[in-house]
């Protein structure tokens, strides 16, 4: 059964960004209802009250002020209730230690923040029509980074 509306959530501490983000989900065929949270302390305050609509999807800045995406990551990893939430880490950084700390930490992908509206689009769109199921069962560092 196919989801009607995509429950999306980002965190991210950079304005620019997160409009940037919101306008190319706009522009995607998918229908999407996003939620922006400016940093991780937002973010987990929100999936943790009971009435919050868990998302299919959260993209996760990793460097944000108050809680950083890697701590954000481990409390979800961490709680029954949203372990099994799909975590996309949305970052500048393209380190292959915070991309190997995020894979082993149970980031279901990684993205380096594409430097154009088009490629942010289409990363976007990618990242919303993977079939999860299959792609989080069949996990390994060669599908984790999504290189475009």
């Amino acid at each position: 059964m196919a989801v009607d509306i995509m429950n999306i959530v980002l965190a991210d501490d950079d304005s620019d960004d997160r409009l940037l983000f919101e306008e190319a989900i706009e522009e995607i065929d998918v229908k999407t209802n996003l939620s922006l949270f400016k940093d991780g302390k937002e973010l987990i305050d929100y999936l943790v009250l009971p009435e919050a609509v868990l998302p299919e999807i959260v993209f996760l800045d990793l460097n944000m002020p108050v809680k950083n995406g890697m701590q954000c990551l481990k409390e979800i990893r961490n709680n029954d209730t949203l372990k099994d939430l799909c975590v996309a880490i949305y970052s500048t950084s393209s380190s292959e230690q915070d991309i190997e700390e995020t894979f082993v930490n149970g980031a279901n992908i990684y993205i380096n923040k594409p430097n154009s509206f088009s490629a942010l689009k289409k990363v976007i769109e990618k990242i919303v029509k993977i079939n999860w199921q299959y792609h989080t069962s069949a996990l390994n560092r060669d599908n984790f980074l999504l290189r475009l």
